[in-house]
């Protein structure tokens, strides 16, 4: 399972691993700060105690055992942080300020930490102390000790409160990635929706500027006088597209009336007659070029989406096989149309009929005789797919994406009239629709389908310059 988009950021990370660092060197400070301390504060006890073994040990070899009980009565009155015990040979107290012999391990030499209870206002509360032990002769001992316990419940409040303080941090870390991505998020999908609607030939569409004049406004402001530029060198082909049209088109219809009329004052069996009727053809040749390229540019620039009305694409299918079907009988071919249901999709209907004509002309042309063509709708979870399947030579694999190029013709297909601008013009239709232009092998021949997705209609009804990027699926 993927994490959400949100925690898979690039901001969201860095923020992350900024924030962790913070808190690992934080804590890495704080337990050195706190173990320099301990230490610190340790060490003056143990002087202390060091210091109060060393004047009991004098006062001892002075005054004895009676002598040292009495002075450790004395400093036992004073209360403080002091504590002492003397106990003889069985550990039983015999001077001192506390009540027992603590449950400790004897370590000579040592330091050692034990809990004792010490009454306050009438009360027994557990406490903490740290302390030595001094060994005296005949057996007796006697314990000095500092009590330590506002230092202990410090230490145990700090390894307590240290842990989720750091989790807090990263927390709250953890927070303000998030915020800080969905801003950048926000602002990326900004970017990115805009982009797509101006691949899909919206040029319009510019990067909204918050004038905050961070690294986004800059980026967008340097898009923005890019797409200038493009509209500008895109507006300036349009022109001279239209100039050619109407320099070139005219022309040359006019050209080919005048060859008609010539040859209708010719007899058909004359020289000057067929060579006459080669230069028509040539002419012919020229004006479904020149035509095909308008159209292609009209899809491509989106010129066509005023036309998009909801269409039933067996009314497109059963025009195109009226059309196609007596050219398949005169070639040998059979000509299928399968049925099928409903199929509304909201489309331009002239440019659809023209992309399906393409294909159909393809398959007729390149199945030799005694093959099969079909046409066929099929209703899918993914959407409405127009399929013209053959029996003939089909397309390579590794030529099915660069088939789809204008001008682009297979070596097989050299010998048969054609511009190669028929699967260009189905593209850019495709591309027009939000649809998908689908090569498979038919096993054998080829299976070409145009798949328009469900949305269609709600796509083109919510934004009509709205044209997402093309996929084309080569299978």
């Amino acid at each position: 399972m993927r994490a959400p988009r949100l925690f898979r950021t690039l901001a969201f990370r860095i923020v992350f691993i900024y924030i962790a660092i913070f808190a690992i060197s934080a804590a890495g400070l704080v337990a050195f700060t706190y173990w320099n301390t301990k230490r610190a504060l340790d060490m003056q006890t143990d002087q202390t105690i060091d210091a109060e073994i060393l004047g009991l040990s004098e006062q001892y070899q002075r005054l004895g055992l009676g002598g040292l009980a009495n002075v450790i009565i004395s400093r036992s009155v004073r209360g403080g942080q002091s504590l002492y015990l003397l106990t003889d040979q069985m550990r039983h107290p015999i001077a001192g300020n506390l009540d027992g012999w603590p449950q400790i391990i004897y370590r000579p030499n040592s330091f050692i930490e034990f809990n004792y209870e010490r009454r306050v206002g009438g009360v027994s509360t557990l406490r903490r102390a740290r302390g030595r032990i001094f060994a005296l002769t005949g057996g007796f001992q006697l314990l000095v000790a500092r009590d330590v316990h506002e230092r202990h419940e410090t230490v145990r409040l700090f390894s307590t409160t240290l842990p989720w303080s750091l989790m807090l941090m990263l927390v709250l870390g953890v927070i303000g990635g998030g915020f800080m991505s969905r801003n950048l998020i926000a602002r990326l999908d900004s970017i990115n929706d805009i982009s797509r609607e101006i691949m899909g030939g919206d040029l319009s569409r510019r990067i909204p500027i918050r004038g905050s004049g961070d690294e986004f406004d800059t980026l967008a402001t340097s898009l923005n006088q890019m797409l200038d530029r493009i509209e500008r060198l895109m507006r300036g082909m349009r022109e001279v597209t239209d100039s050619v049209a109407h320099d070139l088109r005219t022309p040359l219809n006019r050209l080919r009336n005048r060859i008609d009329a010539a040859l209708r004052r010719l007899p058909p069996e004359s020289a000057e007659y067929t060579e006459i009727e080669s230069a028509a053809v040539e002419i012919d040749q020229l004006i479904a070029t020149f035509n095909a390229l308008l159209l292609i540019a009209e899809a491509e620039a989106g010129m066509a989406r005023e036309a998009m009305a909801q269409i039933d694409l067996r009314d497109v299918v059963e025009g195109i096989s009226e059309l196609y079907g007596p050219l398949a009988e005169e070639k040998g071919l059979t000509f299928d149309v399968a049925p099928s249901g409903e199929a509304m999709i909201a489309g331009n209907k002239r440019l659809i009929a023209q992309a399906l004509a393409n294909l159909v002309d393809n398959a007729i042309k390149y199945t030799p005789e005694g093959g099969k063509v079909r046409v066929s709708i099929e209703n899918t979870p993914a959407g409405v797919s127009l399929i013209v399947a053959d029996t003939g030579v089909g397309v390579p694999v590794d030529d099915r994406v660069r088939v789809l190029d204008r001008f682009v013709r297979l070596e097989a297909s050299r010998h048969s009239p054609g511009t190669g601008l028929g699967l260009s013009l189905v593209v850019a239709v495709a591309k027009l629709h939000n649809a998908r232009l689908e090569l498979a092998d038919n096993m054998p021949g080829l299976k070409a389908s145009l798949l328009f997705p469900h949305d269609t209609a709600r796509a083109i009804a919510r934004a009509p310059a709205e044209n997402p990027a093309l996929q084309i699926a080569a299978k």
